[in-house]
């Protein structure tokens, strides 16, 4: 390479400039800003000590410049309804963003990079020749926008407004602090980056804004509203802008911004250009250093230019993907203040601590063991738990008359094993290992309410004695050697039913033998491949209703402890309630409320049937992950009917509803939902889809996120994850078996031994 042009002079465009400078002295490295260099628009950046090692590596002349004009803190204060709830042990570091420019520009100075401000580029002809041209141009790219068709840029825009001031009350922690008005919540997010500044971004939900009026005020009136809000915070002094580019109101939406593509011929973007994070997670100018070091490290080293884009890109999408994904999860949680408002300041400051999901509870611990035991004490007490700290997970829980032991959940796991719905040995073994596993509750699959409502040949049903009996075997097994209660879940397969088993082709019909189907319409699961149901009459739903009641009264005979019916993944009752499979003309199809009908006259015949010391569940599909499917209105409607219709507990999952569903995936995915459904309805939930991790179970439970966590495949590949769980964490109170205690010494010294190999973390 000959020349690199860098359109943007942000700390992307200019480490980037710095980085391959270094890295190829004898190319010519330019960049171009709009500004001039004394210009900046906003007031302090973060990077955590972490992210500073990996500066250092890259460029140690620029790293100890930055270090030098270092403002660090240890500590996160929370504020909230008149407490005060410090973390610490996080470890941030803060520097004022026209500073760290000032560094990055004498730095490219003295390299012999070429800067040239106050300079608009307009478009890309007058660096034809350049050999790569590196477009740092901000959020609002005009690089990216002109070549809006390749880049494919995905823009969403946030649920709050920000404004960005600085003060020179100086903070001793990271601050966030909570005020209620009339309208709704407002809170900012401070911290001092010098000896004599801090950054405030002052944030609140759109309509709160409006409410307010503040969608009219100039930016000095919006200040004045600030200063006056949270004047108990400032200690007299006054807020400042910096933002003087910007005309009557100087309030802001966040844009998450994701890229398809990140380069183009000669062209690539970086830093926000190419993607952005919510300040929620302060890694934006973070994600843009780190973008020029692996392009620069990718394309210095690469045999071609375009071979190197590639490289980066591979690198820097899935990172970006990963960050923000937390910086969603954060931003998210503060667009939804309103819904944690009830909680205590102690959960609701460790709710925001671990909002992202990249921390969790054992890394909150191993930052600040003291506010974690205490925080633990704190929830045991709460829980009937009197002066012993514990981890979450193996907090009791009461739902209606019955009680577990722990929050963990075997989730229903199909086992296609039964015949004529007859549960038989496979299935004793199966629960009972579970049940002696030490989890809570013990989900059985899903249970068919008739021969003609089942997935498949070899699922488990409940319509007559001799499965009853059956049941009952397994049930007085579990109840017998282990302190696990055992919910039925029960179902109608509508029209999924009558396929292979699960390990055969899923969801395709049976090569012989099938049977006729129902369903609210007369729509098949896989267009040309499945069997077109027959759309449901009133007498239709009449028998059905009566399957169920059955169901629920052999269940009772058969020992369960609680019942759950499956109103989700597109079976029957679940393809009521979505409205790309429920299209009928009637009373029980069109609104969500038509759509409710059936599904709640079927809830509440079994409602009446079974006892109500004994929870009544619902399972539900909150989101279909595909267009026209339930909107987070419907679910928040479909969640407060059942509540109202006696559910103890919503078991919250999401998808499967339609073939063409496009879920996105990671690690607890589904716990959003579980969280949104229990903070805003006011209902406790299970909390389901991919969780895997005893710290998992922690931060959902501790967070108020869910009340119980189901596990599915974990349990498949050990039926004692419980007992597992409870010897890495020391704990000492899990149930274990008499002839298994054996194993529980021998685990807990393998454990221990591993530990001190590894030595202190």
């Amino acid at each position: 390479m000959k020349r690199v042009v860098f359109i943007g002079g942000g700390p992307a465009g200019l480490y980037g400039a710095i980085l391959l400078k270094k890295a190829l002295p004898g190319v010519k490295v330019e960049v171009y800003e709009r500004n001039r260099p004394e210009d900046t628009f906003g007031w302090g950046v973060v990077f955590s000590d972490k992210t500073m090692s990996g500066f250092q590596a890259a460029d140690p002349e620029s790293h100890d410049a930055i270090i030098r004009d270092f403002h660090h803190w240890d500590a996160i204060d929370v504020h909230f309804r008149g407490e005060t709830i410090r973390s610490n042990g996080h470890g941030f570091c803060g520097i004022g963003r026209r500073r760290l420019l000032n560094i990055f520009q004498e730095r490219a100075r003295s390299l012999g990079v070429e800067q040239h401000f106050q300079t608009e580029i307009g478009e890309l002809k007058p660096f034809a020749d350049a050999d790569l041209i590196v477009a740092s141009d901000g959020v609002n790219s005009r690089v990216r926008t002109h070549h809006a068709a390749v880049f494919q840029p995905d823009i969403a825009v946030g649920k709050c407004r920000f404004i960005w001031l600085g003060t020179r009350q100086k903070f001793a922690a990271f601050t966030f602090a909570f005020e209620k008005t009339e309208h709704g919540w407002f809170q900012i997010h401070a911290y001092q980056f010098s000896d004599e500044l801090s950054t405030v971004i002052v944030e609140t939900r759109e309509e709160t804004w409006r409410a307010h009026g503040l969608d009219g005020y100039t930016a000095e009136q919006s200040i004045a509203f600030c200063e006056s809000l949270f004047a108990k915070y400032f200690g007299g002094c006054r807020l400042m802008s910096n933002a003087n580019h910007l005309r009557g109101s100087a309030w802001l939406n966040f844009n998450r911004v994701l890229c398809a593509q990140w380069h183009h011929q000669n062209i690539v973007l970086i830093g926000d250009a190419a993607h952005t994070a919510h300040f929620g997670i302060g890694s934006g100018t973070k994600l843009a250093m780190e973008d020029a070091m692996s392009l620069v490290s990718r394309v210095a080293r690469a045999a071609d230019v375009q071979g190197g884009l590639r490289a980066y890109q591979a690198e820097r999408s899935l990172e970006a993907l990963k960050l923000q994904s937390a910086a969603r999860n954060r931003m998210d949680w503060f667009e939804n203040v309103a819904r944690y408002s009830n909680l205590e300041p102690r959960q609701l400051a460790y709710a925001l601590l671990t909002g992202s999901q990249r921390i969790g509870h054992a890394n909150l611990k191993l930052r600040d063991p003291g506010f974690v035991e205490g925080y633990e004490r704190w929830l045991a007490e709460r829980s009937g738990v009197l002066d012993a700290a514990r981890p979450p997970m193996f907090l009791p829980f009461s739902l209606a008359g019955m009680q577990l032991a722990n929050r963990v959940v075997v989730s229903p796991m199909a086992q296609y094993k039964a015949t004529d719905g007859v549960p038989d040995d496979w299935h004793l073994m199966h629960y009972g290992a579970r049940a002696v596993g030490g989890a809570g509750l013990l989900y059985t699959e899903m249970t068919c309410v008739s021969p003609s409502g089942r997935i498949t040949p070899g699922c488990t049903g409940l319509w007559n004695g001799v499965q009853r009996d059956a049941w009952r075997r397994i049930v007085e097994f579990v109840h017998t050697e282990s302190t696990a209660k055992f919910c039925l879940q029960i179902g109608h397969s509508g029209r999924k039913g009558s396929t292979q088993l699960g390990w055969q082709r899923m969801d395709y019909p049976l090569a012989t033998g099938n049977w006729p189907l129902l369903a609210p319409s007369a729509l098949p699961y896989l267009e040309g491949i499945s069997q077109t149901p027959q759309a449901m009459t009133r007498a239709d739903m009449h028998e059905v209703r009566g399957e169920f009641v059955r169901a629920a009264q052999l269940a009772l005979d058969a020992g369960f402890d609680m019942l759950e019916l499956h109103l989700a993944h597109g079976y029957l009752l679940g393809s009521f309630l979505s409205p790309l499979t429920n299209q009928r003309q009637d009373q029980y199809g069109g609104d969500v409320a038509a759509r409710l009908r059936f599904p709640l006259e079927i809830f509440s015949a079994v409602r009446a049937v079974w006892p109500a010391q004994r929870p009544l569940s619902a399972r539900i599909s909150a989101s279909d992950w595909a267009p026209g499917g339930l909107s987070e209105e419907d679910l928040l409607v479909i969640a407060g009917a059942l509540k109202q219709a006696g559910a103890d507990v919503l078991d919250v999952s999401t998808g499967q509803t339609v073939a063409d569903q496009r879920p996105v995936y990671g690690r607890m995915w589904q716990t959003p939902f579980a969280d949104k459904v229990r903070n805003e309805i006011g209902i406790p939930t299970i909390a389901v889809g991919n969780i895997f991790e005893a710290d998992h179970v922690n931060s959902i439970i501790a967070a108020g996120r869910a009340d119980l966590c189901a596990l599915a495949r974990p349990h498949l590949s050990n039926p004692a994850w419980t007992l597992s769980a409870a010897a890495e964490q020391k704990f000492q109170e899990q149930r274990w078996p008499d002839p298994y205690l054996s194993g529980k010494s021998q685990l807990e010294r393998n454990l221990e031994r591993a530990a001190q190999a590894v030595g202190p973390v």
